[in-house]
């Protein structure tokens, strides 16, 4: 679906990452998922993706006061659903829209909207391993006496209330996840953050209570901390309308809009079918994950060392095409006699996350697939030659 200008971006993209070339023996960091490959789409959209906001603007803290999210531009709302409806991820209908500062503020508020008020003690908070670093030390930071971190789902026996914190596709390996613990005293939360076409095919539409949306891992922009949750039960929604009110009184008006115009870019790439020889969105990201993961199973064939991950092949109702996921992040394993891969990578100058952190083996590490093109480039070049 591309054209020669679009696939000339994706090469020019390696030249216009860090404004300063990485020397070959550079300390390159995945340890972190920034979004950062994705900024030679945006710079080439230009003024497409730019809005401007005067001085005497969105100085309220009231954004639709008709609306149970009180903070949620109308513009936001209108793009989130317009978008859903166009790839076809997730059900919009009936749905109550919380607008978030980033996914881990939504996540918080979920948390407190889930959790039995008056209960004798904390609610089990659980995951399956391996799960996303962050669930711990955030579900635990403010020691809270309405929820507390159970550890892996696949282990929680206790018979009692739990919260189910079920990511796909996940982070880190890049599976398809569906609810472990499956009890009827049990609540879900859907982490679908990575539940994008350049990802992972989109099979459904997705239909569960509580799901979780982020702009960085949909569009790349991360620094604009905006998140949303779609939300089918109104008392659940006003718990964590609440629970952001009362933590940020709100969030960002400037950050909405920009969000807002964001996601119009994306949309108005598939109207009409006149992209102007230039690539759309989805196909731009698709094509250079594609790439990438090619690039990575090469290196890992030719160190020996190492195994990734394997992904059957289904067919993406969005594409319209048979093909396998192709992750945000390398679940990276040491098949050799290297007990903390982390610490090894790091000798050579390589920074991962430990499998550790993940609740998982340290023969393991997340790699980041979404950094700037010079970066990864070292990266694969590096890890070929590790034997």
């Amino acid at each position: 679906m591309g054209s020669l200008k679009a696939e000339t971006s994706i090469s020019k993209g390696r030249c216009n990452g860090t404004g300063k070339n990485l020397s070959p023996d550079s300390l390159i960091n995945l340890d972190h998922g920034d979004p950062t490959m994705y900024e030679s789409f945006w710079r080439e959209m230009g003024e497409k993706s730019t809005i401007v906001i005067l001085g005497w603007q969105l100085m309220s803290y009231f954004s639709d006061v008709r609306n149970l999210c009180w903070f949620l531009e109308p513009e936001l709302a209108k793009e989130i659903r317009k978008l859903h409806q166009l790839v076809g991820n997730a059900e919009i209908n009936d749905r109550h829209i919380i607008v978030g500062n980033g996914s881990s503020q939504l996540f918080q508020a979920a948390l407190y909207a889930l959790s039995p008020p008056d209960a004798s003690e904390p609610i089990s908070v659980v995951s399956a391993v391996p799960y996303y670093s962050s669930y711990p030390p955030v579900t635990d930071y403010l020691r809270s006496e309405l929820y507390r971190w159970a550890g892996d789902a696949y282990t929680f026996k206790k018979d009692a209330p739990y919260i189910e914190l079920v990511t796909s596709p996940n982070n880190p390996d890049g599976f398809t996840r569906e609810a472990v613990v499956n009890r009827s005293r049990g609540k879900m939360v859907h982490d679908l953050a990575y539940y994008w076409p350049q990802y992972t095919p989109i099979t459904s539409a997705v239909d569960h209570d509580l799901m979780l949306f982020t702009v960085s891992k949909c569009t790349g922009h991360a620094g604009t901390r905006i998140g949303w949750a779609l939300v089918k039960d109104r008392e659940v929604a006003i718990k964590m309308t609440k629970f952001i009110e009362l933590n940020t009184i709100g969030v960002s008006k400037d950050s909405q809009l920009r969000a807002a115009k964001i996601l119009n870019t994306v949309c108005e790439g598939y109207e009409g079918g006149n992209t102007n020889g230039v690539m759309r969105f989805f196909e731009y990201g698709r094509r250079l994950m594609t790439e990438r993961w090619e690039r990575l199973r090469e290196a890992v064939r030719k160190s020996t060392l190492f195994s990734l991950p394997e992904f059957q092949f289904e067919f993406c109702n969005f594409d319209r095409e048979i093909r396998s996921a192709h992750p945000a992040f390398a679940w990276l394993k040491c098949e050799g006699d290297i007990e903390d891969l982390e610490m090894f990578l790091r000798s050579h100058k390589v920074l991962t996350r430990s499998g550790k952190h993940f609740g998982a083996d340290p023969r393991y590490v997340r790699a980041s697939m979404i950094d700037r093109d010079e970066t990864f480039d070292l990266f694969v070049q590096r890890l070929s030659t590790i034997h």
